[in-house]
């Protein structure tokens, strides 16, 4: 168990009720409750803030565990005096109100210094309401990667008058009555962060977490002087968790020989340009991308393959790490032939052309095994270019479990003429200028399997990686020779971790 397994521990142990001892005697919540509606009505009759609707009821099918018998589920909105995104800002380079963004909210707490500044003349139409006041939870509100993330606003690590928040982050303004930390706490502890993805809607590029769903969201609520021996205690304990978590950290370095742990660094090395040195005399990687686009223009000129629709340029908010100055950040269908998902065949006992389905697909290579067949009556439908080619990435496309699974198409390996995929599993086919198999190691590194449930949508039963996400996906590009010589590294270190295993 790492440091951050540990602290999520903590916090589910905290938000179950099984971290301090409840005390029977401490003042009931439904009088903690009914002080919190006190206060917010007055603050309507000062036209501090708006009436709101009221909060629908929770019902048992939304209780999400069992809490303490003192204690009770509340939705947010009803514990909080506002709840509120931010606005779109105009920006000046007059340093005098800094306007919050998500990169000023991070894991490690909240930061001023990545703030950009608000245009002081744009302020008179802010309500004083939006103005940051110390101790509100500012909570990421979009981005794959970024929604989710939360801090605590502090106003001694601002030292400008005033702050507002940008149109990407929630501000959750707890009630005076309660502890903010508690609340804080929850919000970041493994249950929710775990349901982030469900409680955005949106498309995969640009999830949204709605001040809706965030008023709507359940808490379970103990009493106000249990919620400060909770916060106290996981105060005590976090400081314990660094010091573990420097243990840890000191333990994994020992154990780095461990095969899996030296194969994910060996990828991840390699693909942050790191295992091998640069050359500057290589090609550069701008000229290898022109000789892709010319190769894929002869191929549309000649039929072979469909002109497609311009890739989204790539914004720097996209790039998940550093490479180096002669490598490129590149989408995968830039340079690709083909990238498609397979046809729902009609199959056949007759043994003649293999359908690859993902039990071909396996993390220890492909294999033609599990293969069943198609109809050959129906095998003049699939075009030519859907027919399996030597070096073609194979990547699992749906389903829990087997969903990122990705393996290189082999001729050798298929003692038939032919193959074709099912439509569970997607072809990636690159372009013949590089190393498909450069590609293939990125795609099965860690920094991309991590990432699977992100990139796929559906239901929890059904995960899909949909073509078009796979098209988008960023790969950092090396010249084409620093690309063989990764690989021939990765292959040559990879052959030393399998003789650790044995």
């Amino acid at each position: 168990m790492n440091a951050q397994q540990l602290k999520n521990s903590i916090l589910q142990f905290a938000m179950q009720g099984e971290l301090v001892e409840q005390i029977p005697s401490e003042e009931p919540v439904k009088d903690l409750l009914k002080k919190i509606r006190e206060e917010k009505d007055q603050l309507i009759k000062d036209k501090k803030i708006k009436k709101e609707q009221p909060y629908s009821p929770v019902t048992p099918e939304e209780v999400l565990f069992d809490i303490p018998e003192t204690w009770q589920w509340v939705r947010l909105s009803e514990i909080s005096t506002y709840i509120q995104r931010g606005k779109s800002p105009k920006y000046s380079d007059e340093e005098k109100i800094p306007v919050i963004s998500q990169k000023c909210v991070q894991w490690s707490g909240f930061s001023i210094l990545p703030a950009k500044f608000i245009d002081p003349e744009s302020l008179d139409k802010y309500e004083k309401i939006r103005f940051l006041q110390d101790g509100d939870i500012l909570w990421n509100s979009t981005g794959l990667g970024t929604v989710g993330r939360v801090a605590i606003y502090e106003e001694k690590r601002n030292p400008y008058l005033y702050a507002v928040a940008d149109s990407h982050v929630t501000i959750v303004r707890c009630s005076k009555n309660i502890f903010f930390e508690y609340v804080n706490y929850y919000l970041s502890s493994f249950y929710i962060q775990s349901r982030i993805l469900e409680l955005t809607s949106g498309t995969t590029k640009q999830k949204e977490l709605n001040t809706s769903t965030v008023k709507n969201i359940l808490v379970p609520l103990p009493p106000v002087k249990e919620q400060q021996r909770i916060v106290t205690k996981i105060k005590v304990l976090e400081s314990e968790i660094d010091r573990y978590g420097e243990l840890y950290e000191l333990n994994k370095t020992i154990e780095s020989k461990f095969p899996v742990s030296i194969e994910k660094s060996i990828l991840q090395y390699a693909m942050q340009g790191k295992l091998i040195e640069q050359n500057a005399n290589h090609e550069p990687v701008s000229e290898l991308l022109e000789k892709i686009k010319e190769e894929k223009e002869e191929l549309q000129k000649n039929k072979i393959i469909k002109k497609e629709k311009a890739q989204d340029p790539i914004n720097e908010e996209e790039l998940p790490f550093k490479i180096p100055d002669s490598w490129r950040w590149v989408r995968l269908n830039d340079i690709c032939t083909y990238i498609q998902r397979g046809k729902s065949p009609q199959y056949s006992v007759k043994e003649e052309i293999p359908v690859i389905s993902q039990k071909c697909v396996q993390w220890n290579g492909f294999t033609i095994e599990p293969a069943r067949f198609i109809d050959p009556l129906s095998f003049d439908k699939y075009e030519k270019i859907r027919h399996l080619q030597d070096g073609d990435i194979l990547w699992n496309s749906t389903g829990l479990g087997t969903v990122g699974r990705v393996a290189v198409y082999k001729n050798e390996l298929n003692p038939f003429s032919a193959g074709v995929v099912d439509s569970h599993v997607t072809i990636v086919r690159c372009s013949s200028l590089l190393s498909y198999k450069f590609v293939y190691y990125y795609l099965s590194s860690f920094y991309i399997q991590s990432k699977i449930l992100e990139l796929t949508s559906g239901t929890t039963k059904q995960r899909e990686l949909n073509t078009s996400t796979v098209k988008s996906v960023l790969i950092p590009l090396p010249p084409v020779e620093e690309q063989i010589r990764i690989i021939l590294k990765i292959e040559e270190l990879l052959d030393i971790t399998k003789e650790l295993q044995v």
